[in-house]
């Protein structure tokens, strides 16, 4: 089919079948899909200098990705996964962003992707049916589908901190690393926050500055990634099976590779119970989470045992008493939150030149052109490192001025909350196709394995709308609150919903607190989207 892009002088904004927002994991599978494999036009608009997404911005000292590197990969292409050859068990930033820019070689997609490029706003043309999707410079790009990549952990919270400007040392966000890197050599350092990122980049900061202070609110719990290089029998091994690896990558819960035992833990004995936590302890990642037991995320007795047993291994590792009770959390279940694995996290505070600060006892009340100042003590700084985290979920769209049917802003159809149908279209938004949105698995997936889920069910529905001569498709409204009252259902089984977490957008002042990911697993969100697929997409209405 041929494209609808024009993009001679004088003939208007620029026309494509489809614009793409984001050119990370999800944006270049989309391009790939739409344009390689289908043949529409289709325009990328990336805001960073490279493609990468997470992996291009998030380049801090230890940054790593916590699912093994052999499935945090796409699927979608049998000579891709046979060719590129990981590293080892968890790769390091600059590794998955060499991976990203060689799939946007092998699949010459960066002839349709602009760089540097911020979209600030779309609009749904009615009399049209069209997208005018306007860029931050003032060009405007028509399209009949907008399809939004932002990613979910993509628009970095800064914090609403007394005199943070005024400080005159150097001030760095974990989510915009600089590219050229930060010499923190014999620097005192400040990092706040111990989310992923500040419990990924606190033992390397440690390892050079002269003194880090780390400011912690809530402790987390984290497991050892146990990271190790891929040997050449590994390599052999993870090709000779891709094909299985992939294809239960598509069946499990958290979209990895391996089946969830069903064994529920208080029905077995302590004993047995301690063995199979040593195990997983010792093996390391996402595992601990979801290949011992069943029912962890469902069961608080079963979760505070195993919370219990990562506090003992907080305890046994910290050398101070002190340090290590205020690392134990307390008020939240293991996995409320999103799970981090590490490399030295624990251990490194038994460094002489490492200090845990606990701001929950004594707030930070300001930072000051010299440091920071808690309510009982002050800290001098030459560098401030704040891993605050994301709006996560929402917060990239709502960065960008979206409007459907009657001019209505996305921010205000979801100022209660997002609203979606299967976290891909939003009632009142025709055409527009939300990636890994919220009210879908998404975070609480292995991400390529999400993106490509709904990437697929996108082509399929716009194969649908051609086949049938349709152009305007949209989610009915009965139909989102009937998935919205299901995403809730489905998250009050999970003990997802007792932490302040992103999960719930407890981490924003004022944001609405929804549990936003989908919490009732792959295969049952997978069964719903077949089901409604198979039933001449049940829920949307076309027209011509």
């Amino acid at each position: 089919m041929a494209g609808l892009r024009s993009d001679h002088p004088g003939s208007g904004p620029r026309q494509v079948d489809v614009v793409v927002v984001g050119a990370g994991f999800a944006g270049l599978c989309a391009l790939h899909k739409l344009r390689n494999v289908m043949g529409l036009s289709v325009q990328v608009f990336e805001a960073g200098d490279g493609v990468g997404g997470t992996w291009f911005w998030n380049r801090y000292p230890g940054a790593r990705c916590d699912s093994e590197s052999f499935y945090y990969c796409y699927s979608f292409s049998d000579e891709l996964a046979q060719e590129w050859e990981w590293t080892g068990k968890y790769p390091e930033q600059p590794e998955i962003e060499r991976y990203l820019n060689h799939v946007a070689d092998r699949f010459d997609l960066h002839r349709d992707i602009q760089l540097g490029t911020r979209v600030s706003a779309a609009r749904f043309d009615e009399s049209s049916g069209r997208w005018e999707v306007e860029l931050e410079a003032g060009e405007r790009v028509v399209a009949q589908y907008l399809v939004t990549a932002v990613g979910c952990l993509s628009a970095a919270n800064v914090p609403d901190i007394a005199g943070l400007d005024s400080f005159a040392g150097e001030v760095y966000l974990t989510a915009k690393w600089p590219r050229e890197g930060v010499d923190v050599m014999g620097k005192r350092v400040g990092l706040i926050g111990t989310g992923s990122s500040g419990i990924q980049a606190t033992p390397r900061l440690a390892a050079d500055a002269a003194h880090l202070s780390v400011f912690q609110r809530t402790p987390n719990f984290t497991i050892p990634a146990r990271h190790q290089a891929f040997l050449a029998e590994d390599q052999a091994a993870i090709k000779g099976n891709y094909s299985a690896i992939f294809e239960l990558t598509r069946q499990t819960a958290g979209g990895f590779p391996y089946l969830s035992i069903d064994r529920q833990t208080m029905d077995v004995p302590v004993e047995e119970r301690l063995q199979v936590l040593d195990a997983l302890w010792e093996e390391g990642g996402f595992k601990f989470l979801w290949g011992g037991f069943s029912d962890l995320l469902r069961d608080p007795a079963a979760n505070e045992f195993v919370s219990e047993y990562i506090r003992q291994k907080i305890r046994a590792t910290v050398n101070d008493p002190e340090t290590a009770e205020l690392l134990c959390p307390n008020d939240h279940p293991y996995g409320s939150k999103r799970p981090p694995i590490d490399t030295d996290y624990y251990v490194t505070f038994n460094r002489d030149n490492v200090r845990l600060v606990d701001v929950r006892s004594h707030p930070i009340e300001e930072i000051t052109p010299t440091g920071l100042r808690t309510d009982d003590e002050v800290f001098d700084l030459d560098v401030l490192v704040l891993a605050t985290g994301f709006d996560a979920m929402t917060g990239a769209l709502l960065n960008i001025d979206i409007r459907g049917v009657g001019g209505l802003r996305l921010a205000d159809a979801w100022k209660d909350g997002p609203r979606t149908l299967l976290g891909l279209q939003v009632a009142g938004f025709p055409n527009l196709f939300t990636i890994t949105g919220p009210g879908s698995p998404s975070v609480l997936l292995n991400m390529p394995v999400a993106i490509e889920q709904h990437v697929d069910w996108i082509g399929e529905l716009i194969d649908h709308m051609r086949e049938h001569g349709m152009a305007r498709v949209e989610a009915v409204e009965a139909a989102q609150d009937a998935w919205v009252e299901h995403v809730a259902e489905v998250s009050k089984d999970s003990l997802m919903g007792r932490a302040n977490s992103w999960y719930v957008g407890a981490n924003i002042p004022g944001k609405p607190r929804v549990v936003t990911p989908y919490a009732g697993g792959q295969p049952l969100y997978r069964e719903r989207c077949e089901a409604i697929k198979n039933a001449g997409y049940e829920g949307f209405v076309f027209s011509a």
